[in-house]
């Protein structure tokens, strides 16, 4: 019986070991791995100069679907991102979009600053110990070398041991050397004038490569040497003010400010080339050339990610001129929409649907035409600052007896001379308190900080905050302005930036492509959050005085199956 029951038990078994061995063959295990990074073969990185978040809400019916509705549908729309410094001017925010950090660290703390070390007013870009590359003026006399930490594009040149390659373009110099970092194959700007060519410095190379000479050679620029009418019926531009008014600029020879402007009949009063600046052509001008620079150099021809980075200026130079609410801000937003799709388009032909992946942001905002405000009546106003000087340099001859113990004003900072202060036995900390209180007392300024006040408290919101994230103790003045909400120093028409103030930090933030999930955040996002953002998707190393943080929401790592 015993063995009876041993022969059926060890039957059971066999039985039970050949079904599970059959399980086991038709349904394997099947484990789940996520991927780590994502290998765009090309990033693309746009900086729109000067736009506020509100042009994309604002012109939206008027946009097309190739464009910024594109890049909305789908990808990711970041609609609470800000600069969380100041000044928001356009070196800095180049510069913070790719350090992934602010001023305080990176060191780029306006377009020009005054140096405390050499006693003179520099430029951001600015560097004489190199040549121009395709001019015989000065203007290609650039480099990246007052940054002082890496971009995100230096970070993807290392990572990369130099195989993937790097491209700036702008109109402005700073809007390309800047993005394009340390260690960029080239960055490339336009000069204006009697030319119209893209130049270079002598810091990326010493001859233009051909199909540069090639571009500067066609006839692409010259054929936007024509009058500028808007692109729809001007009735249906409903988003702007009207065309004839008293907040925009009148181009030079013109005899108003409405809409037609015959470039050609005003081409030689104002300088040429230049003036193409100040309308969309210029960001037309500036695709042609990157779609020219997509083709020349073969970016994202392979599996090792290149990195292209572009600045649209055209919008800065009309918002200054004309200002928030004209109709030719509209128009050039809804041009602007057209050369996007026009980039997107070449992407998808070139590099492949699904290949590559783009953001994109604005360096700045703007306000409102001040003057236009105050006719509103919305409270808003203008510095008076020869008035402000006059009444600043009585206070210093009376409390001090010389106005020498100020070096210089700018970017609404004030640099004092230490070494006067100090042999006149005067207390810079005293000083700098005593400045600021006669500062504050001036119609049009809101608020006052001094350069201790930034060293020795950790500010964590609002308007100090702002500040000391831009305040670099080595660059920075004593003493830091901050006009009324509203206020401004500039002429009576037009717009301007550069203030902490919310109308100047409000930008968009889109992002779309390969690894960008599809949709959108209201949580506070911040432009150093763009640079790690970036750099945790493709698996890189952060730039190196990063203080921002990865945007996760908006990351896509897709899960791959392993049997």
């Amino acid at each position: 019986m015993k063995t009876t029951n041993l022969v059926v038990s060890i039957l059971a078994l066999c039985v039970l070991s050949i079904s599970y061995g059959q399980r086991k063959k038709k349904n394997p295990v099947q484990i789940q791995k996520e991927t780590i990074s994502q290998t765009p073969k090309l990033v693309v990185g746009i900086v729109v100069d000067q736009m506020r978040y509100d042009y994309l809400t604002r012109f939206w019916n008027q946009y097309g679907e190739g464009g910024f509705k594109r890049m909305v549908n789908e990808g990711f729309n970041c609609k609470n991102n800000h600069y969380n410094y100041a000044p928001t001017s356009t070196g800095p925010g180049h510069a913070s979009v790719y350090t992934g950090t602010t001023p305080a660290t990176h060191g780029i703390i306006g377009n020009n600053w005054y140096d405390k070390a050499l006693g003179k007013d520099v430029y951001c870009a600015g560097d004489d110990n190199f040549t121009s590359i395709g001019t015989t003026s000065d203007a290609g006399q650039m480099s990246p070398n007052r940054m002082l930490t890496t971009t995100i594009t230096d970070q993807l040149r290392l990572h990369t041991q130099k195989r993937g390659k790097v491209i700036g373009v702008a109109l402005k110099d700073r809007g390309a050397v800047l993005p394009a970092g340390h260690a960029a194959n080239a960055a490339y700007w336009f000069e204006g004038g009697e030319m119209g060519n893209w130049i270079t410095s002598s810091y990326y190379m010493n001859k233009l490569p051909q199909w540069v000479t090639d571009f500067n050679a066609s006839n692409v620029v010259e054929s936007y040497k024509k009058t500028w009418n808007t692109l729809k019926p001007i009735e249906t531009y409903v988003e702007s003010g009207l065309d004839i008014n008293n907040y925009e600029g009148i181009l030079k020879g013109a005899e108003n400010n409405a809409f037609p402007h015959d470039l050609p009949a005003i081409w030689e009063e104002n300088m040429g080339f230049d003036i193409l600046k100040a309308t969309p052509y210029g960001n037309s001008i500036t695709t042609d050339f990157a779609l020219a620079a997509l083709e020349g150099e073969d970016l994202g021809a392979d599996t090792i990610t290149d990195f292209l980075a572009i600045s649209f200026s055209s919008t800065d130079y009309v918002g200054h001129f004309f200002g928030v609410n004209s109709k030719e801000v509209e128009d050039t937003y809804i041009r602007l929409d057209q050369d996007l799709a026009r980039i997107f388009t070449a992407l998808d032909e070139k590099v492949g649907k699904g290949e590559y992946t783009v953001f994109l942001t604005a360096d700045h905002a703007a306000v409102n035409v001040p003057s236009y405000l105050m006719d509103s009546k919305i409270p808003a106003g203008y510095l008076d600052i020869k008035d402000m000087e006059a009444k600043f340099d009585e206070f210093l001859q009376y409390k001090y007896g010389t106005t020498d113990v100020v070096k210089d004003l700018s970017n609404y900072q004030l640099f004092l001379d230490h070494k006067i202060l100090t042999n006149l036995d005067i207390d810079i900390k005293e000083a700098q308190k005593d400045m600021a209180m006669e500062l504050l007392s001036y119609e049009g300024i809101g608020r006052v900080y001094t350069g201790y006040q930034m060293w020795e408290n950790e500010y964590t919101e609002g308007i100090p905050y702002i500040l000391q994230n831009g305040y670099n103790p080595k660059r920075s003045g004593d003493v830091l302005l901050v006009p009324n909400t509203g206020y401004i120093s500039y002429s009576r028409t037009g717009s301007t930036h550069g203030s902490a103030q919310i109308y100047d930090t409000h930008v968009p933030l889109l992002l779309f492509g390969k690894g960008i999930k599809q949709g959108s955040t209201v949580n506070r996002t911040e432009i150093p959050d763009i640079a790690p953002t970036i750099a945790s998707l493709l698996g890189i190393a952060f730039p190196n005085g990063t203080t921002g943080e990865p945007i996760g929401e908006v990351l896509e790592f897709k899960s791959i199956t392993v049997d």
